[in-house]
C-alpha cells in the first residue's frame, strides 16, 4: 500500500481512502442489525451478541431512542455509536427549539451523515468505526405519517432502503430480503422476518433472549400510545412514536419465530 494507509487525508494512486475502509471493516465486525419497512411503521432489530454469561445483557445497548419520532440501530464501535447518538439527540433538540417542530428524519440523517464525512477530510482524527440505522416518522404537508428507514456508513454515504441490515451478517441477511420482503408487511410480520433475518446471519446460534427491538410506528394496537405531532402546516395528527419493545413483547415475538423454526424443522 506504500504507506498509503497512515493518514486519513492520503488517497492511494487508485482512488481510495484506506482509512475509510478500515472503518467499514470495523463495522462488519460489529453485530448484525436490521431495519425493515412495514405497512405501520419501522421495525429496528439487534442481536446483541451476549460474550460472556457473567454480562448483564441489559447492559448492552445497540438501539438508541434519538427523539419522540426517531430511533437508531447500530453496528460497529459502541463507542463511536454512542458518541454519534448523543450528536443526534442534540441536533433533534436544536431543531424543535428552533423551528418549533419535530425534525425530519431525512434531515437528521443528512446532518450525520455531513459531520461523519468531515472525519474523512482532516488528519489528526479518524473516521467514525460505526454504522447506524435511522428509523422514524416523518409527517408530511399533507399532514399524514410518512415511515423512513435510512443507512449510513463510515464515509458519510446515506441511503434509504424498505430492507436493509449491517454488521457481519449483512450479506445473508440482503440475500434473505432480496428474496423474501414484501411491501405491506404488518409490524409482527416485519418483526418476524427481522428474527429470521438475525437467525440466518448467525446460522441459528444467536440467543433470543438477547434480542432487542425498536419500532417507529404501530406495532401493537392493544398497547399503541398515540402522540399529537404538528406538522409544518400548523395542522396536527396522532402518530405512534418511536419504543423499544417490552421484554413482554419481546419474548412473545421470540417465541412466536421458534414455533415457525420448530415446525419448518419437522417439515424437513
Amino acid at each position: 500500500m506504500g504507506g498509503y494507509d497512515r493518514t486519513i487525508t492520503m488517497f492511494s494512486p487508485d482512488g481510495r481512502l484506506y482509512q475509510v475502509e478500515y472503518a467499514r471493516e470495523a463495522v462488519k465486525r460489529g453485530t448484525t442489525a436490521v431495519g425493515i419497512k412495514c405497512r405501520s411503521g419501522v421495525v429496528l432489530l439487534v442481536d446483541k451478541r451476549v460474550g460472556s454469561r457473567l454480562l448483564e445483557p441489559s447492559s448492552i445497548e445497540k438501539i438508541f431512542k434519538i427523539d419522540e419520532h426517531i430511533g437508531v440501530a447500530s453496528s460497529g464501535l459502541v463507542g463511536d455509536a454512542r458518541a454519534l447518538v448523543e450528536r443526534a439527540r442534540v441536533e433533534a433538540q436544536s431543531n424543535r427549539i428552533t423551528y418549533g417542530e419535530p425534525i425530519d428524519v431525512e434531515t437528521l440523517a443528512k446532518k450525520l451523515c455531513d459531520h461523519m464525512q468531515t472525519y474523512t477530510l482532516f488528519g489528526g482524527a479518524r473516521p467514525y468505526g460505526t454504522a447506524l440505522l435511522l428509523a422514524g416518522v416523518d409527517i408530511g404537508a399533507d399532514g399524514k405519517a410518512h415511515y423512513r428507514l435510512f443507512e449510513t456508513d463510515p464515509s458519510g454515504t446515506l441511503l434509504e432502503y424498505m430492507a436493509t441490515g449491517i454488521g457481519i451478517g449483512r450479506q445473508a441477511v440482503m440475500k434473505l430480503f432480496e428474496e423474501e420482503y414484501k411491501e405491506g408487511l404488518s409490524a409482527e410480520e416485519a418483526v418476524l422476518l427481522g428474527l429470521k433475518a438475525l437467525y440466518t446471519a448467525t446460522e441459528g446460534k444467536f440467543d433470543m433472549n438477547t434480542v432487542e427491538i425498536g419500532v417507529a410506528g404501530e406495532y401493537s394496537k392493544k398497547r399503541a400510545v398515540k402522540k399529537v405531532v404538528e406538522s409544518p402546516t400548523g395542522s396536527t395528527t396522532q402518530i405512534l412514536s418511536f419504543r423499544k419493545l417490552t421484554a413482554e413483547e419481546v419474548k412473545s415475538a421470540v417465541a412466536k419465530f421458534s414455533k415457525t423454526v420448530k415446525k419448518e424443522e419437522k417439515a424437513e
